[in-house]
């Protein structure tokens, strides 16, 4: 299924029209459920970062500060533990070939692990503050976003070894692949969306992101050729062309946005923010959106997944308290938590 160019959805061979795809979309989202995880073995603070969600596989990998904390997405039970980690950051799942990435910023490395298994079966030096991670399947790479160097590190899928580095000019953030040799990443520090070609690693385009500033989180409707970048300051949600840069349509945002994810089936998008919110979005037409829901979540659930089987959405957090010496409350060791919202 996906979207139609004009205004609908196809459901199992039926062309819903656009205006009952927004009923379905409009209000409703709530908690369904809450999972305590606890502290993570080693860690002396608590620090949570991306969430990925496997829809096929039924698991959900939750970035835990010395780990990767592995849930069933039906249940919440843990599945497994990915540790001897010192800063997780990423997940990347290369299912052709069995494997996961996982990136560790503290030790600039990208750690691979068997899907079935969840064993670690090797690792491929990156560089500090290896951050997050994708997985390109048209040239089957795993792409690392290197924060502070400035640079991408690229790892042959099946082999695990790295074939280039690229220098991007800037601190990367999100990156995502339109599946077709493309690799789109956000610059957070130069406000402006570069894409890659993943085969040769060479720079093909730089565009601005204006109205929004300071870009983390990035999604992609590939079939559309449209990207969704949101930044924190100013505090605003940029569609985007993918052929030419050009910026389509913007919405304010709440604060400190950190995760978007675009879900075909359905023409929605979803964004995730520290202030505590999830804005949901519609693709009326690949050249209209409408926000049709803003959901209250908690503080610091910045981060957050999708399963696309049930199209609930998942977020973490922590309890949080005012710290000395922070000008923000800082969260509190040991309640780190999953909140999973859906109809």
């Amino acid at each position: 299924m996906r979207l139609s160019r004009i205004g609908g959805i196809l459901c199992g061979g039926v062309l819903v029209p656009g205006w009952m795809a927004m009923a379905w979309a409009a209000g409703g989202y709530h908690l369904l459920k809450k999972y305590s995880i606890g502290q993570a073995e080693g860690s002396t603070r608590e620090y949570f970062d991306y969430i990925t969600v496997d829809s096929a596989a039924r698991r959900v990998y939750l970035s835990h500060g010395t780990e990767i904390k592995v849930i069933d997405a039906d249940n919440g039970s843990v599945v497994g533990t990915i540790g001897g980690l010192k800063q997780a950051h990423g997940v990347a799942i290369a299912d052709e070939f069995g494997r996961g990435f996982i990136t560790d910023g503290a030790q600039g490395k990208a750690i691979i692990f068997d899907l079935k298994t969840l064993q670690v079966t090797g690792e491929a030096k990156a560089d500090k503050d290896a951050d997050s991670v994708a997985y390109d399947p048209a040239s089957k790479r795993v792409f690392v976003m290197n924060g502070d160097p400035n640079s991408a590190t690229v790892i042959d899928a099946k082999s695990g070894s790295v074939v280039g580095t690229i220098a991007l000019g800037g601190g990367p953030e999100f990156a995502v692949a339109d599946g077709k040799g493309t690799m789109f990443v956000n610059m957070e520090d130069k406000n402006e969306v570069v894409a890659i070609d993943s085969n040769t690693l060479k720079i093909k385009s730089r565009w601005p992101l204006a109205p929004a500033g300071t870009p983390t989180a990035l999604a992609m409707d590939t079939a559309h050729r449209r990207l969704f970048s949101a930044g924190r300051k100013p505090q605003n949600l940029v569609v985007l062309d993918a052929h030419s840069g050009k910026v389509i349509q913007s919405f304010p945002i709440t604060a400190g946005v950190d995760a978007a994810v675009f879900e075909p089936a359905t023409g929605m998008l979803y964004v995730s923010t520290r202030e505590g919110f999830v804005h949901i979005f519609h693709e009326d037409t690949p050249d209209k959106y409408s926000e049709v829901e803003k959901v209250k979540t908690e503080l610091g659930a910045k981060t957050m997944g999708l399963d696309t089987k049930t199209h609930n959405i998942f977020v973490d957090t922590a309890d949080f308290a005012a710290t000395a010496g922070t000008e923000r409350p800082q969260p509190v060791l040991g309640t780190f938590h999953v909140l999973v919202y859906g109809k």
